[in-house]
C-alpha cells in the first residue's frame, strides 16, 4: 500500500467508525499529506518509518516556525494514524506511540461582556438588507447565545429540530454526540417569527415545483445552508453595526460568553459541560479562570485602596 492508500484507509475508518466530521477528515488529509512528503524526501514510507523520523518530522516542523498547536495536532493525527494500522495488522509496530507533543499554550478564551452581547442582539434586529434577514439575524444570534452551539451545529441545524415552540432543542455535535440544551423566552420568540418566514418562502418554493430544504437557515450553496465563513462574515458586520470591537467578535465568542455568563450567574461547570458538549470537565474548567481574571481586574478597578496606590 502506498501512503495515499493508508491516508485514505484511515480517513475512511474516522469517519465509518467515529463518525469524523467533513472538516476533521480534511485536517488529517493535510496533516498526513504534509508528513507523507517530509518521509518521502528522506526516502521513507509510512510502513518503514521509525520513531526517529517521526521525532525528525516534528523537528523540522519547529523549524518551519509552526506553533505549539499545530503541532500537536499533526503529532496527534501520527499518532492516531499508526494506531490505525497497528490494529489492522498494517504495521507489527507504533513507531509514535512513546512520543511527547509539544503541549499546548494556556491561553484565556476571549469572551464578551453581557453588555456587548445585549448591544449585539439589539443591533440584529434592525441588521439586514430587507425583513427576511433581520429575522434571521435576529434567530441566529439568540440560538447561538441561549445555546453556547458551535457554529457548525447552529448553521446546520434542521427546521425539524425546531419544530413546535420547543423549550429544549436537540443537537448533534461532534462525534455524532447528541445533547439537549434549553431554549430562553426571547430565543424561542425570535425562532417562531424566522419559522413564520422560513416557511411563507418555502411554500413559494414547493409551489414552483423546487426543492424544499430540510436546514432552519438554507442557502443556495452546495451545502444547502448557511456556511461558517458566511456566518463569520455577518457576524463582524454585525459587530461594526452594533458598536462593539470586530476583533473581539466571533461565533466561538460567543460561545464563550454563553459559558461564562452562565458560570458568572451561578451555575455550575458539570452543567455547564453538558450544555456545551464536552466530553471532559477539564475543558470547561478554563471558564473559571476567566471568571478569576475578571474578579481580580474589578478589584483592581474599583476598590479604593488600590485607587489610592
Amino acid at each position: 500500500m502506498t501512503n495515499l492508500n493508508w491516508i485514505e484507509a484511515f480517513v475512511q475508518a474516522q469517519a465509518a467508525e467515529l463518525d469524523a466530521s467533513h472538516n476533521t477528515q480534511l485536517a488529517y488529509i493535510r496533516d498526513l499529506k504534509d508528513f507523507s512528503e517530509w518521509l518521502a524526501q528522506n526516502k521513507v514510507t509510512f510502513a518503514t518509518a521509525t520513531r526517529d523520523h517521526v521525532e525528525g518530522y516534528l523537528i523540522h516542523c519547529t523549524a518551519q516556525g509552526l506553533a505549539k498547536t499545530t503541532r500537536a495536532r499533526r503529532l496527534s493525527s501520527i499518532k492516531q494514524l499508526y494506531r490505525f494500522t497497528f490494529e489492522e495488522g498494517l504495521r507489527e509496530d507504533n513507531p509514535a506511540l512513546q512520543i511527547k507533543g509539544p503541549g499546548r499554550d494556556k491561553r484565556l478564551p476571549k469572551t464578551l461582556s453581557e453588555q456587548d452581547v445585549d448591544r449585539l442582539l439589539q443591533a440584529a434586529k434592525t441588521f439586514g438588507r430587507n425583513k427576511h434577514d433581520q429575522l434571521r439575524n435576529t434567530c441566529l444570534l439568540e440560538l447561538l447565545y441561549a445555546t453556547g452551539m458551535r457554529v457548525t451545529e447552529l448553521v446546520s441545524l434542521p427546521i425539524s429540530a425546531v419544530r413546535g415552540d420547543p423549550r429544549l432543542i436537540l443537537i448533534r455535535g461532534k462525534g455524532g454526540k447528541e445533547r439537549m440544551v434549553p431554549l430562553s423566552s426571547s430565543a424561542r420568540t425570535a425562532l417562531a417569527e424566522w419559522i413564520k418566514t422560513w416557511d411563507k418562502k418555502q411554500d413559494l418554493a414547493r409551489a414552483k415545483g423546487l426543492h424544499v430544504s430540510p436546514f432552519l437557515f438554507p442557502s443556495s450553496g452546495k451545502s444547502g445552508h448557511l456556511t461558517r465563513i458566511r456566518f463569520y462574515v455577518l457576524i463582524k458586520d454585525l459587530a461594526a453595526a452594533a458598536g462593539v470591537m470586530p476583533d473581539l467578535v466571533t461565533p466561538h465568542t460567543l460561545r464563550h460568553a454563553f459559558a461564562t455568563h452562565l458560570l458568572a450567574n451561578g451555575a455550575d461547570l458539570r452543567s455547564i459541560q453538558t450544555l456545551l458538549g464536552h466530553a471532559d470537565v477539564a475543558t470547561t474548567e478554563i471558564y473559571t479562570h476567566v471568571l478569576d481574571e475578571r474578579l481580580k481586574e474589578l478589584v483592581l478597578d474599583h476598590h479604593p485602596l488600590s485607587k489610592k496606590r
